[in-house]
């Protein structure tokens, strides 16, 4: 009964970190039809920024977060616009090209500025305790990290759909020239939305540090995870993304938990099975 509860909370928690750094590589792959091979060095970013900030500067826990999601969106806006906005509409070809190229440049800069080892973000005292449950305790770090998923997870959707930005943000996906004519800022439209998407992926980076260890080339090592969980839920869409997440990261850690041996054989197996089945995602967007 232990070893299942341990399984089924660092599941979650692994969900979750996954959840929240995936959703934003959903939502311009999904709703901006951009292919961000780069995403993942945001998180990077700000997980760097978390480290120097709570590390080097001192400074509290939740003070870093805001600093490292308000840092990676300020390093990533000039970004958006000097480079981002040439890919718009390209095909997905020269996306992919060009956002490779920014990350292996991201990994250049983190390499050099940082070094080549692993950075540490401390954590506040109360996340490093165990809470108890009654029959059983649980790291509050990974309770955090759970509540995190799920809070961003309501928010995005609450963002998206119930909003007139996501009411903007969908009418620019699906036909530009008639939402600029009616008067939406596409530009702004887009900048907006791949600011949050940058700033959920540098949060999703500090948060999930202790499971995704910070170092130059996380970019790299995550990316085609973070790419299967947006292929398996379905671009676009926050409910398969989640889905995705949970689903993935539960048959992922079960695995290392119980045959450790064959690393991540399951999860890809899962992969594969799941994208024959469903090859729009668990539940994707069919334009």
């Amino acid at each position: 009964m232990q070893t299942v509860l341990s399984i089924a909370v660092d599941a979650l928690a692994y969900g979750m970190v996954l959840f929240v750094i995936s959703i934003g590589l959903s939502v311009t792959m999904g709703l901006m039809r951009v292919v961000n091979l780069s995403h993942g060095a945001f998180a990077m970013i700000g997980g760097y920024i978390a480290s120097y900030a709570a590390r080097d500067m001192g400074i509290g826990y939740a003070a870093a977060v805001i600093l490292a999601v308000a840092g990676t969106i300020v390093i990533a806006i000039p970004i958006e616009r000097l480079l981002y906005r040439r890919i718009y509409g390209a095909p997905e070809l020269a996306q992919v090209l060009m956002t490779i190229g920014i990350t292996f440049c991201i990994i250049g800069i983190a390499n050099y500025v940082f070094g080549p080892t692993l950075k540490t973000i401390p954590t506040p005292e109360a996340l490093r305790h165990s809470v108890s449950l009654g029959f059983r305790t649980i790291s509050a770090h990974r309770l955090f990290a759970i509540g995190s998923g799920f809070a961003v997870a309501v928010g995005l959707w609450w963002f998206i759909e119930r909003t007139a930005f996501g009411v903007r943000l969908r009418a620019a996906v699906d036909n530009a020239a008639m939402a600029a004519a009616l008067g939406v800022k596409t530009q702004v439209v887009y900048a907006v939305s791949f600011a949050v998407a940058v700033g959920l992926a540098a949060f999703g980076g500090v948060v999930g540090a202790e499971l995704l260890p910070i170092e130059p080339y996380y970019a790299l090592r995550y990316m085609v995870t973070f790419l299967v969980v947006v292929s398996v839920g379905g671009a676009g869409s926050i409910v398969g993304a989640l889905g995705a997440c949970l689903l993935l990261g539960g048959i992922d850690t079960t695995g290392r938990y119980l045959m450790p041996e064959f690393g991540e054989f399951f999860f890809y197996l899962a992969v594969i099975a799941i994208v024959c089945l469903f090859p729009r995602g668990l539940i994707g967007r069919t334009n």
